[in-house]
């Protein structure tokens, strides 16, 4: 249960025209998208955005709050009938595309995780069980983090973006990244 008070059904309707008019010019334009112009495309004034929605990184936070709780759902049900290798294989690759949604997402990703929504709370915690789940079946090494996760999976957001079309090798970088981290006997 949420500790915020309940939003005043206008306030909540500018909320709801806030994040349309981000998730079109996210999808349209890119996350650096002026957020001048998604509170044109709202009908909202820059203040009212602010309000709701305090950094870039909060409203790309809300905007991927969906995707991210989803993404956390399919991992965790997924979980029992693959290896630890296979299930944190699947998590990066499955991050890694949901960082291509808008252009130059991947950048922020670090930040955006941080946000504190509930998609961002629930694939990092996602993300640290799965980790440990490696670690402690002895397919990942002790010394690699979450923050080592996240690092990669930007990197190759970032390598992926600008060649659209190398979408298809985010499972082959993430193999690649993989094999670094494993225990080796």
């Amino acid at each position: 249960m949420s500790n915020k008070p309940a939003l005043r059904a206008d306030a909540q309707k500018n909320r709801e025209l806030i994040l349309f008019a981000a998730e079109e010019l996210f999808l349209e334009r890119g996350a650096g998208v002026p957020l001048e112009e998604v509170a044109k495309r709202a009908g909202v004034g820059i203040g009212t955005l602010y309000r709701r929605f305090p950094t870039r990184e909060a409203l790309l936070a809300a905007t991927s709050n969906e995707r991210f709780l989803s993404l956390a759902q399919t991992s965790h049900a997924r979980d029992p009938h693959v290896t630890p290798g296979d299930a944190i294989r699947a998590y990066l690759e499955e991050l890694a595309m949901n960082m291509s949604i808008y252009q130059s997402l991947a950048a922020s990703i670090g930040t955006i995780i941080q946000c504190g929504t509930p998609g961002c709370n629930a694939i990092t915690a996602e993300g640290h069980r799965l980790l440990q789940r490696g670690q402690e079946a002895g397919a990942i090494r002790r010394d690699v983090t979450y923050e080592d996760l996240i690092y990669v999976v930007t990197a190759i957001s970032i390598a992926i973006e600008n060649d659209r079309s190398s979408k298809s090798r985010i499972g082959h970088l993430v193999g690649l990244f993989l094999n670094g981290i494993s225990v080796k006997d």
